[in-house]
């Protein structure tokens, strides 16, 4: 069940930037995100109430779970979308990539965890890895004011999402569901971006187009609805450090589909970043051996 949830979760984020492509343009950024994670809590929280499997959070709870929207469902968003509008969305790939040190680093703060030698590794061989599979964007990128608030606010998404893989394992270590609080979750969400947006006096509009509204029910039930579920319950299976490792493995699904759909040729220097993203995964979860062990068997 892990290796599903792991499995869906990679391809479905690595497939939803498509439709994040789709939602950009006649909507205000902060509208789209309202509306996403609107749809994404009623149609969670309307399923598990007519399923009898929606749990009730005690109100001494419900601060950890405001906390969580602001970290994954709302405050991260904001800062992505605005990021991708001011740099190349390889830069963005690359930086959230960094989600995997984020969590080791916030792990051992938070809860004390040292983190392994070779998760370590495997972590550096994925972000050395993206690096590579962007440096040609990232390298032809004007270096600007805008270029700089889009990193600041790009690392910034990346610490919200981070620090909210955190308070998800928190919050199931205290018996709560992850459906349930996602359920309430987007829906603290969506109304905190919308007071962001009244706030910055937003109008809220919509695109009644087939490939805006096809795209906001894809992001609200596949991205949101099914892949925040299976994320999260990796998070509580496997731990952040390991589950962050996805965030690695996100732009390799968009970048296949990209050569197949948009005629995107795999470089040397990619091909090697490719390489490295493999190498680190295998790191990340295959068992390794001692050296111990491994002198004993191959002593010369």
């Amino acid at each position: 069940m892990t290796g599903l949830c792991y499995a869906l979760t990679v391809l479905i984020w690595g497939t939803t930037w498509i439709a994040i492509k789709n939602q950009l343009g006649v909507v205000p950024i902060e509208a789209s995100i309202a509306y996403r994670f609107a749809l994404a809590g009623v149609i969670l929280f309307v399923g598990l109430t007519v399923a009898k499997r929606l749990q009730p959070i005690p109100l001494r709870h419900h601060p950890y779970v405001v906390l969580q929207s602001i970290c994954l469902f709302s405050c991260n968003f904001l800062c992505f979308y605005i990021a991708e509008t001011l740099v190349p969305s390889g830069i963005v790939s690359v930086i959230f990539s960094a989600a995997t040190i984020f969590n080791l680093a916030n792990g051992m703060v938070a809860f004390g965890q040292r983190p392994s030698a070779r998760i370590l590794l495997g972590a550096a061989f994925g972000v050395a890895g993206i690096v590579c599979l962007f440096w040609n964007e990232a390298a032809a990128a004007a270096f600007d004011r805008n270029v700089v608030i889009g990193v600041m606010l790009a690392l910034l998404g990346t610490w919200f999402f981070s620090v909210g893989n955190l308070v998800s394992v928190r919050n199931r270590k205290h018996g709560l569901s992850v459906t349930s609080v996602n359920a309430y979750g987007m829906l603290y969400g969506a109304g905190i971006v919308s007071a962001f947006a009244a706030i910055r006096g937003v109008e809220f509009t919509f695109d009644p187009s087939a490939s805006y509204v096809g795209s906001l029910l894809y992001l609200a039930i596949f991205g949101s609805v099914i892949g925040f579920t299976t994320y999260l319950t990796v998070v509580n299976r496997l731990g952040a450090a390991k589950a962050a490792y996805m965030t690695v493995l996100f732009p390799i699904v968009a970048l296949t589909i990209s050569m197949f759909f948009e005629g995107y040729q795999l470089g040397p220097l990619a091909a090697l970043g490719l390489c490295a993203v493999l190498v680190g995964n295998v790191l990340v979860f295959s068992p390794v051996p001692r050296l111990a062990v491994f002198t004993r068997r191959f002593r010369l």
